[in-house]
């Protein structure tokens, strides 16, 4: 098996993988990041939606050895971790403007979310819904969601200010 060697979550990793290896598996396998869900596993849900390279990618769709010597953001990895650590603006926009329910997709959401505010600080609510229409939630109706992201970019554009 070739050795992959990548960062994840800010933290070098060297593994062994099969070729054949998607990303969610090996995220959700070997490397015991659960937070990325695996929905559909046809790419179509968005729920396993990661950073790659800070693009938001499904990572059902990505073969593990296609990240090589790149890096790779899970949920896990976008608030500093450690006891009492606070959550990142955008999963605390979600709380408070209870974008979420079941909570299944919040992660892709959230992961499709940031990747949306790094390159838009501020998106108009057209925007918004264009970035998450590959992200399907069944329980909220998206209304939430959409103001969740637009409560984030508020929030992390005070905080760059």
């Amino acid at each position: 098996m070739p050795q992959l060697n990548l960062s994840v979550n800010g933290q070098a990793r060297s593994l062994d993988v099969d070729p054949a290896t998607l990303l969610i598996d090996l995220l959700r396998g070997p490397l015991a990041l659960t937070g990325t869900h695996a929905g559909c596993d046809t790419s179509q849900c968005g729920a396993c939606t990661v950073l790659l390279d800070g693009q938001a990618v499904k990572s059902c769709g990505v073969l593990a050895v296609q990240c090589g010597g790149r890096a790779v953001t899970t949920i896990e990895g976008l608030a500093p971790a450690g006891e009492g650590a606070a959550l990142h603006p955008i999963q605390q926009a979600f709380a408070d403007c209870h974008g979420l329910q079941c909570g299944f997709c919040t992660p892709g959401m959230v992961m499709t979310a940031a990747c949306l505010l790094a390159k838009n600080a501020r998106p108009s609510t057209a925007e918004i819904a264009e970035a998450l229409e590959g992200n399907l939630c069944r329980c909220t109706g998206y209304v939430k969601i959409v103001a969740a992201v637009q409560q984030a970019a508020t929030s992390l554009a005070g905080s760059a200010a």
